[in-house]
């Protein structure tokens, strides 16, 4: 549903917060790998390529803090904690899947941009 300017205005300070928290620079990685299965952390981090483990660790609290992530800790041996996506995580499955598809089908347009803009004199 289009929005108009003033509404987006009206709406922008309660939003905004929510925008920030899901997408953050590994929050939609984290979450589109958790609606695959449940993850534990040594799986994530070496799934997401330049992650370090203090970002991985503040952005798993950060997603389960807005209740979009749930941990689990095994107490089996060796003890484990587990991630996995939440019904309400869940609902951004299909929008993250969109944006998703519109990278995939963009990547060559926004390459030839760059270009552009790059060469510019």
């Amino acid at each position: 549903m289009p929005y108009t300017e003033d509404q987006v205005i009206e709406t922008l300070p309660s939003v905004r917060p929510v925008l920030e928290q899901i997408a953050h620079k590994w929050s939609i990685l984290i979450l589109t790998f958790l609606c695959q299965e449940p993850k534990r952390f040594n799986a994530l981090k070496r799934r997401m390529d330049g992650i370090t483990q203090k970002a991985l660790t503040e952005a798993l609290r950060r997603l389960e803090r807005n209740g979009l992530i749930e941990r689990t800790v095994t107490t089996t041996s060796p003890i484990a904690v587990e991630y996995s996506i939440t019904p309400l995580g869940r609902t951004l499955q299909e929008p993250f899947l969109a944006l998703y598809d519109w990278a995939l089908d963009h990547q060559a347009d926004l390459k030839t941009a760059q270009a552009r803009f790059d060469n510019r004199s």
